[in-house]
């Protein structure tokens, strides 16, 4: 999957997102899949009808949705079955959805010097595919905090590959996600080895603990989530980390082929943390 090839017509290819009390993430995302996709193909859903959509995001459809104050469990799994009905409305214009969180950016290897669009527009015979998970964090010794200005890439090398985000995020055909878009309810996944979803939600350490400190998030339940979530500082700065290039291979093999039992239609958990270096072509992507 090289090239686009010649006279290859490029695919209609929608994105979606939720959103709530987002600080940091939502116009990045809203430039990102824009510019990959086309402003007009660009849906976000507010949680809520005290959100409010920043100025600086033209040109996209918003949506505000009733926000409902369920405990954790319960929101991931009615946002799940929101995001699948809305994905499979559009079906009926678009050839490819994608979902992902406000967080969530995928990317095609910049080798390939093709847009995602262009790349999607490839594939054929799939329901979905998934890209290679990467939990972007930072490392509290070498790095310092993010500066929301610049590309979060020129700013972080380390991630821990973390099948978590390893998901089933483009679909071609509708279909269900389970709850937090983890896997396609009836449904096998397909690690496309071009593609990578970078998570970006613990790219900053004090970003993260004001997270844990939300008083919205403490009363729905997602206390405990966040401070698990908050490991991944501690992962990646007792690491030592591998080179990229020389182990994604290796984590997509292991994730396609180990699968936890009660999921089987889930990537399996990398044993030992793997902590990565960031290969440098991914610099000023995202």
């Amino acid at each position: 999957m090289g090239h686009v090839t010649s006279g290859t017509p490029v695919k209609r290819i929608a994105a979606i997102t939720t959103v709530r009390n987002d600080t940091m993430f939502l116009e990045r995302w809203a430039r990102y899949y824009g510019d990959q996709l086309g402003a007009k193909n660009i849906y976000i859903f507010l949680d809520g009808h005290d959100q409010i959509l920043p100025q600086s995001i033209q040109g996209v459809n918003a949506l505000y949705l009733p926000h409902l104050p369920l405990k954790r469990g319960l929101s991931d799994r009615r946002r799940a079955k929101v995001m699948s009905d809305l994905a499979r409305s559009l079906f009926s214009v678009f050839d490819a959805v994608i979902v992902t969180d406000v967080d969530e950016f995928i990317v095609v290897d910049p080798r390939l010097e093709l847009s995602l669009a262009e790349f999607l527009s490839q594939i054929e015979s799939r329901t979905s595919v998934s890209a290679l998970g990467l939990d972007v964090g930072q490392h509290l010794e070498l790095e310092s905090p993010i500066n929301s200005n610049e590309p979060f890439l020129d700013q972080r090398k380390y991630a821990h590959l973390s099948s978590r985000y390893t998901k089933p995020s483009i679909a071609f055909k509708p279909i269900t996600w389970g709850s937090g878009m983890h896997r396609i309810k009836g449904r096998n996944f397909h690690i496309d080895p071009n593609l990578f979803l970078f998570h970006f939600g613990m790219v900053d350490y004090q970003l993260a603990t004001n997270k844990t400190s939300d008083k919205d998030r403490i009363s729905t339940g997602w206390k405990g989530h966040l401070t698990r979530r908050e490991k991944l500082f501690k992962i990646i700065t007792e690491s030592k980390p591998l080179d990229g290039d020389d182990y994604f291979d290796e984590a997509r093999h292991y994730q396609t082929w180990h699968r936890p039992i009660y999921a089987l239609n889930k990537p399996g958990m990398i044993p030992s943390d793997p902590v990565v270096r960031i290969p440098r072509r991914f610099r000023g992507i995202v």
